[in-house]
């Protein structure tokens, strides 16, 4: 593979879209092909994964992976966008939020751990009839989209924090791909009486890849930065089939080799550490599903 597949990690600043962030990675990685791997709010910071080249091909493997975050809840008001940035449209009194007690919110919290529904925010990326939610909230319209299956396995609260007009609760997620963080604020707001948004939000992991290997952006923008190698990232978020010299280059052309035990995707990697193409076991034997190695 060329130096012109691979992928950076960036520690994304607040105030700025994921598209920002790739705009700027068109310019300083000399290419249009570049995406991400996970929508982040302008408020939120923390890792965002740019693809470049082949890299943009493994995206959306790596967006289905869990996340991690650390937040800051506010209960006492609630706002239409679900976080800080929105209009507020209720708030609760303050003998409401005095009547709220420590014990309670750590019980609504825990009852969020595991596998729930939850409905997304409606200022989201989510699309309706073709358009995001966000663009139709944004318009002026009202409504609600539909509950989905995700899965929390970790939900910790760091500390509660009792001020004038509000509770502020810093938490810690580990959650599925597609779970809203902004909505575990709405949610806990609702069902305690007093309404929640979001005032704190930042990714500290996406699937295999946190904090320690992220650039900052600023030293990306200045082109200061480290990329991740192809077939590393490959290694790190697949199970892995290594190839026979014939095995790789059959799969080269396209063409099916013998099935192997691995479950779901994997990657099929060279005896040259390589990566050939993305595999998948049917009745028939193993078909690629996307080959990255030219014929030899």
């Amino acid at each position: 593979m060329s130096a012109t597949d691979g992928f950076v990690v960036v520690d994304k600043a607040g105030a700025m879209t994921s598209h920002d962030v790739v705009a700027v990675g068109r310019r300083v990685l000399g290419t249009r092909k570049v995406g991400h791997a996970g929508t982040l709010d302008p408020m939120a910071t923390g890792i965002l994964i740019l693809g470049f080249g082949n890299g943009t091909r493994l995206l959306q493997y790596i967006t289905d992976g869990d996340k991690s975050y650390r937040a800051t809840i506010a209960l006492g008001s609630a706002t239409i966008t679900d976080d800080v940035e929105g209009e507020v449209i209720s708030s609760a009194t303050q003998s409401q939020l005095a009547d709220v007690t420590n014990q309670q919110i750590h019980s609504v919290l825990a009852s969020m751990r595991g596998v729930i529904s939850q409905r997304p925010s409606s200022v989201s990326a989510v699309k309706v009839d073709g358009k995001r939610a966000h663009e139709r909230v944004r318009a002026g319209e009202v409504f609600e989209l539909a509950s989905r299956e995700v899965t929390i396995s970790k939900l910790d609260v760091l500390q509660i924090r009792r001020t004038d007009g509000a509770i502020q609760i810093d938490i810690e997620v580990t959650c599925s791909a597609g779970t809203f963080i902004r909505a575990i604020a709405r949610d806990l707001g609702a069902a305690l009486n007093v309404g929640g948004h979001l005032t704190f939000l930042r990714r500290t992991r996406v699937a295999t890849f946190g904090e320690d290997v992220a650039n900052s952006f600023e030293n990306f923008k200045a082109g200061e930065f480290k990329t991740l190698d192809l077939i590393d990232v490959a290694r790190s978020i697949f199970k892995v089939r290594e190839l026979s010299v014939e095995e790789a280059q059959e799969l080269s052309f396209g063409r099916k080799i013998a099935a192997s035990a691995l479950p779901g995707i994997y990657a099929a990697i060279s005896t040259s550490n390589e990566l050939i193409a993305l595999l998948e076991n049917r009745d028939d034997g193993a078909k690629p599903i996307a080959v990255f190695a030219p014929a030899n």
